[in-house]
């Protein structure tokens, strides 16, 4: 019996000079990955992915074997910042060698851009070794967060806050965007998000953050039932924010809780959570997840709310200048 030819050893490559249908098999893996390990449907990512390579617009490095794509990086720029959106290799080549080789061509590329100043990335899917293997280490901070869940089947019994009684519970509307960009660059300021997202440091960065999450897939696609703020009835200022997606047709997801520091402790940051929660499993969800820094104290919170921990992966940033 003749011996089956040995697969050409993979070669490193512009993803701009991969085709559509080359990496086709390599998406539907991913797609599958994020769905087995986080409960999270990739396939509106994933499309975006399809689109900017089709476009040969998407910057980023493969990982080849003969016409067979075995791993890929993708990185976008935005102003001064550059944002490293997902690393990923095929089971049957995903090892750390490999793995770091595909970062640090995508960091060594952006720090060539005599504009980047700083990357950020949070690889939800990337090993645990990434974080002994990272390139330009020693111009590195890395943050562990936790990707937390909460069983709604059946929804949990969790009783009103008194103490957050004074507060008016509105659905999250449009005309509350510079409010809420405003509350979240407060209450941000000196927090460790605020070292893992730059947007979270100024009321600019926070209107951008609002608008990716409320328009874009990256985090889900918008919940509106599920989002809500909390308002002082005697001024009309926001006390607090709670936005939802759906990263699921089941699935919930919150992707910002943040409440005026004047008005923290007493309860507000657990009825907007409740409300939230409370829309999904209206909804049909059988889960709701969120995720946090491992050193936030509000995962304190969401742990009495009986979120437990599924996931944990690395939020990495690289101040270059």
């Amino acid at each position: 019996m003749a011996a089956l030819p040995e697969q050409p050893a993979p070669s490193l490559v512009d993803l701009r000079q991969v085709r559509v249908d080359d990496i086709e098999p390599l998406l539907a893996e991913e797609t599958a990955i994020w769905e087995q390990r986080l409960d999270w449907d990739f396939r509106p990512s994933a499309d975006l992915v399809r689109r900017f390579i089709r476009m040969q617009s998407l910057g980023g490095f493969a990982l080849v074997s003969g016409r067979r794509v075995m791993g890929y990086v993708y990185y976008v720029c935005e102003e001064r910042k550059g944002l490293v959106g997902d690393v990923f290799l095929t089971a049957a080549m995903d090892t750390p060698d490999l793995e770091a080789a595909l970062l640090d061509a995508a960091i060594r590329a952006l720090g060539s851009l005599g504009f980047v100043e700083r990357i950020e990335s949070q690889m939800m899917l990337a090993s645990p070794e990434i974080r002994r293997r990272l390139p330009m280490a020693e111009r590195t901070r890395c943050f562990r967060r936790n990707l937390m869940a909460l069983d709604l089947r059946p929804a949990p019994a969790l009783a009103p806050k008194e103490s957050a009684g004074r507060f008016q519970y509105e659905p999250w509307h449009e005309r509350e965007h510079e409010q809420a960009a405003r509350l979240i660059s407060k209450t941000y300021r000196g927090h460790v998000d605020a070292e893992i997202n730059d947007q979270y440091r100024t009321t600019a960065g926070a209107r951008r953050f609002l608008t990716n999450i409320v328009q874009y897939p990256g985090c889900g696609s918008f919940f509106q039932p599920g989002s809500l703020v909390a308002v002082d009835p005697a001024d009309g200022r926001l006390a607090g924010i709670c936005l939802a997606s759906l990263v699921a047709f089941d699935v919930g997801h919150v992707t910002q809780v943040c409440v005026d520091p004047e008005w923290q402790g007493r309860g507000v940051g657990w009825e907007l959570m409740r409300r939230s929660i409370e829309a999904m499993a209206g909804h049909g969800c059988r889960k709701a997840t969120l995720t946090v820094t491992s050193s936030n104290r509000a995962e304190q919170l969401y742990q009495r709310m009986g979120f437990r921990t599924a996931h944990s992966f690395d939020a990495v940033v690289w101040e270059l200048r």
